[in-house]
């Protein structure tokens, strides 16, 4: 079992700090909610990644928005994409004639959120966005961008505010780098 003072050892430097997360999703949210006013859009969280970033940029946005969650795995266990995008859990709400507004923890190499983004246009959404709360371009494998990005990132594995390694560190309340050591063992 994993306690926090062996997830604060398992941490090379911290990145970004509870704090400076906290401030950008609030800027990030003025954004979203400009535009999407009158639009009642879904707001699809992808779990589990996304639960923390979900949960603070969905109460700041000041229109009404539906949500919804998508549970997609592209991981496992591992640091690197499998490069299969496995849906395990799909959406609740008819989403055809919507604006769909999907945030998520990071974007990496883009086959997850590519994959989903045509998914969810063959289903009849008005529109995709994605909202990312981290980009790490330098991961990409495909051509994606995000419509909205809190930070980018450079390489390293990053954990915490619900990114993990192995479904650990996902409750570190900042995001940091992991150390190599700890995933390459």
């Amino acid at each position: 079992m994993i306690h926090e003072t062996d997830m604060s050892r398992d941490i090379e430097r911290i990145l970004l700090t509870e704090d400076e997360l906290l401030k950008r999703i609030d800027e990030v949210a003025t954004v979203l909610t400009e535009d999407y006013r009158g639009k009642d859009p879904i707001v699809v969280g992808i779990l589990k990644g996304a639960i923390p970033f979900y949960a603070a940029m969905s109460c700041r946005i000041d229109t009404p928005i539906q949500e919804d969650f998508m549970c997609v795995s592209s991981y496992g266990s591992g640091t690197t994409t499998s490069g299969e995008v496995k849906i395990r859990k799909d959406l609740d709400t008819d989403i055809r004639g919507r604006h769909v507004l999907i945030l998520e923890d990071i974007l990496d190499s883009g086959l997850t959120l590519k994959l989903l983004r045509k998914l969810l246009l063959e289903r009849g959404a008005e529109s995709v966005k994605i909202c990312t709360l981290l980009d790490k371009p330098s991961g990409r494998k495909v051509e994606i961008a995000p419509d909205y990005t809190c930070f980018t990132i450079p390489g390293g594995f990053v954990v915490g505010f619900g990114l993990d390694y192995a479904e650990h560190y996902r409750n570190l309340p900042y995001i940091g780098i992991l150390k190599q050591e700890v995933y390459s063992a």
